[in-house]
């Protein structure tokens, strides 16, 4: 019988936002992998699972978490950590990858389900969806996400601050992640753009240290790598404008 690995968003923090689907996952599965960096420290999905599984069923494994330079470095990671999780899936019937947000929302657990395709061909992969850092971000701001026919475009800072620019002339909500490094790029973005005054940045959400803030308050110094802006759409004609 072919084992499942199965990827489950365990949201951006707060362990209250993982669903019930997901816990019963994560509690279900014979082994709860959590991706660490190769610095050791506890990060963000480790802490989550913890609140729903015994230590002694979750087994660390090593990612490239913040390798973004380095391809053959990146590469080999992936393959050492897929081979890790390959030697798990051959032992227990069932693991579970633990990822902070969504599985399938720029996470490590898509290099992690093609990597283990090739080295256990037959493998079911599935993922339980998690709540998204926009998601919580728009709750605790009471930033709206998207009205009638408004699009909306999810950026990676780290694409470069030419697309979030783009993606600001465009006319619905753009949301960008993974700002901190690029945070005066962003202001800049934002000033140019006339977007700056309605857009809102948190970081840490759901977290002791969470910080939630006016985009401009922005002064250009560094913010945590995994932070999060929503610039909401430019609204006129009050309610059901956009309709």
């Amino acid at each position: 019988m072919s084992s499942k690995l199965i990827g489950v968003g365990v949201g951006p923090g707060d362990p209250e936002l993982v669903t019930v689907k997901g816990v019963n996952a994560l509690r279900a599965a014979e082994v709860v992998v959590v991706p660490v960096m190769d610095t050791g420290e506890r990060g963000r999905a480790e802490a989550t699972v913890l609140h729903y599984v015994p230590q002694e069923k979750v087994v660390r494994v090593v990612f490239a978490l913040n390798e973004r330079t380095d391809r053959g470095r990146r590469e080999a990671a992936w393959d050492a950590a897929g081979e890790r999780v390959a030697g798990l899936l051959r032992a227990h019937a069932t693991v579970a990858f633990a990822t902070i947000g969504d599985p399938n929302v720029y996470s490590t657990f898509t290099y992690l389900a093609q990597t283990i395709a090739e080295l256990l061909p037959g493998t079911v992969v599935e993922t339980v969806p998690g709540i998204t850092a926009m998601q919580d971000l728009a709750a605790r701001s009471g930033a709206v996400l998207t009205e009638g026919t408004e699009p909306l475009t999810l950026v990676p800072v780290t694409a470069g601050a030419a697309v979030l620019k783009d993606a600001l002339n465009g006319p619905g909500t753009v949301v960008a992640y993974k700002f901190g490094r690029q945070a005066q790029e962003v202001a800049e973005a934002l000033r140019e753009t006339g977007r700056l005054d309605d857009a809102v940045w948190g970081s840490a959400l759901g977290l002791e240290s969470e910080s939630i803030r006016p985009a401009a308050e922005l002064d250009g110094g560094p913010l945590p790598y995994l932070s999060t802006l929503i610039a909401p759409a430019r609204r006129e004609g009050g309610r059901g404008g956009k309709l």
